[in-house]
């Protein structure tokens, strides 16, 4: 089944977003850092793990600890 263009628009975005994510994570001297400023990018957990190739559940941890920490 062919994609629609919406289908394609949404695909061509979602790699923008990783690409710059990936910028803003590279650029980030820990794990904890990039965890933080991704999620307030507005990004998932999923595709933050995956970003940063790491686990969901290392993402999930970090971001419980940091919405402890206020």
């Amino acid at each position: 089944m062919a994609k629609t263009t919406n289908e394609l628009i949404l695909e061509k975005l979602d790699q923008i977003l990783k690409v710059l994510a990936l910028q803003i994570a590279v650029e980030q001297e820990s794990l904890t850092e990039g965890v933080r400023l991704l999620k307030l990018a507005g990004l998932d957990n999923r595709t933050i793990a995956t970003v940063l190739n790491t686990s969901d559940s290392a993402v999930r941890a970090i971001a419980s600890n940091l919405k402890k920490r206020g």
